[in-house]
C-alpha cells in the first residue's frame, strides 16, 4: 500500500473514533472475514492475534513471529477499502520503531499492544516499562508521518484473582499509557462488570476499549457506560464456530 493511502486511512480511523460512541471494530482474521465485515457496513476493522493464530494453525501469545504476522495481515488489509488495526500482542521482541515500520509498510494504521510479555515467560511489564514502550510507538509513528492509532492494553484484570482488587493499579497504568501517547486504552476481562468499566471510563480522558461478544452483549449497554471503542477479540470467531457446529450437526454421520 502506498504511503499516501496509509496516511489517509490512519486519518480516517482517527475521525471515526471521534464520530462514533462507541466505534465498533469487528475482529477479523482473514480476507473472507474482513470482506464480510466491511460488506456489512463497518467503516473500520481490527485483526485479532488469537483468531489470526487459530486460522493459521498457530498458537496465540506470540506463537508466530512478527514477520509471519505481517505476511498474514498484508493480504487482509489489501482486500478491503477501510482502515485496519492489528493486534501486535506484546511486540514480538521488536523495538517500537521496527514495529511501526512493519505495520505501516503492510498498510496497517492502528495497533493493539499489551503488557504481558509472552516471550519472557508471560511476565507483566511494569507501569513505567509499558508506558515507555507506548511512548516509543507514538514517537515512531509521529516520526514516520503516519497518525497510527495506538491502543494500549493492560492485562492486570486478566491476571488478578479479584479484579476489583487491582482497580487502583490498573487506573494508574491506564493513565500512564494516556500520558505516554496512547489514543485509547484497553483493560481486558472486565466487559461484564458495569462498575469496573464505569470506573475506568471515568478515570481517563481517551476512549476505553472493551471486549464484546457479538451475540451475548448489548451495544446500548456499552454506550450507556461510556465505552468509546469495542472489539471482539476471539469472541466473533468463537460465536461463528458455535453456529457452524449447530448447522453441521444434523449432517454428521
Amino acid at each position: 500500500m502506498d504511503f499516501r493511502t496509509t496516511v489517509e486511512r490512519a486519518q480516517l480511523l482517527r475521525q471515526l473514533h471521534a464520530q462514533h460512541q462507541p466505534l465498533v471494530l469487528p475482529t477479523v482474521w482473514d480476507v473472507w472475514s474482513a470482506r464480510t465485515a466491511a460488506g456489512a457496513g463497518f467503516p473500520a476493522l481490527t485483526i485479532g492475534s488469537h483468531p489470526l493464530a487459530d486460522s493459521r494453525g498457530a498458537e496465540d501469545r506470540e506463537g508466530q513471529t512478527f514477520e509471519e504476522v505481517l505476511a498474514a495481515v498484508r493480504p487482509v488489509i489489501a482486500a478491503v477499502d477501510v482502515p485496519v488495526s492489528v493486534d501486535l500482542e506484546a511486540g514480538y521482541g521488536q523495538e517500537p520503531a521496527d514495529l511501526i515500520a512493519g505495520l505501516t509498510e503492510a498498510g496497517g494504521v492502528g495497533l493493539n499492544l499489551e503488557d504481558t510479555v509472552h516471550s519472557e515467560g508471560g511476565r507483566v511489564r511494569s507501569t513505567q516499562e509499558h508506558a515507555s514502550y507506548i511512548a516509543g510507538l507514538r514517537k515512531a509513528a509521529d516520526d514516520a508521518g503516519i497518525p497510527v492509532w495506538v491502543n494500549g492494553r493492560t492485562d492486570l484484570f486478566l491476571h488478578a484473582e479479584d479484579a476489583s482488587g487491582v482497580l487502583d493499579e490498573a487506573i494508574e497504568r491506564l493513565r500512564a499509557l494516556e500520558q505516554a501517547g496512547a489514543d485509547s486504552v484497553y483493560p481486558v476481562r472486565i466487559q461484564d462488570d458495569d462498575d469496573l468499566l464505569a470506573a475506568v471510563v471515568g478515570a481517563v480522558s481517551i476512549p476505553v476499549n472493551s471486549t464484546a461478544h457479538p451475540v451475548k452483549h448489548d451495544l446500548e449497554r456499552f454506550r450507556r457506560l461510556g465505552v468509546g471503542r469495542i472489539t471482539y477479540g476471539p469472541l466473533l470467531q468463537f460465536a461463528m464456530t458455535d453456529a457452524m457446529k449447530d448447522m453441521l450437526g444434523p449432517w454428521t454421520p
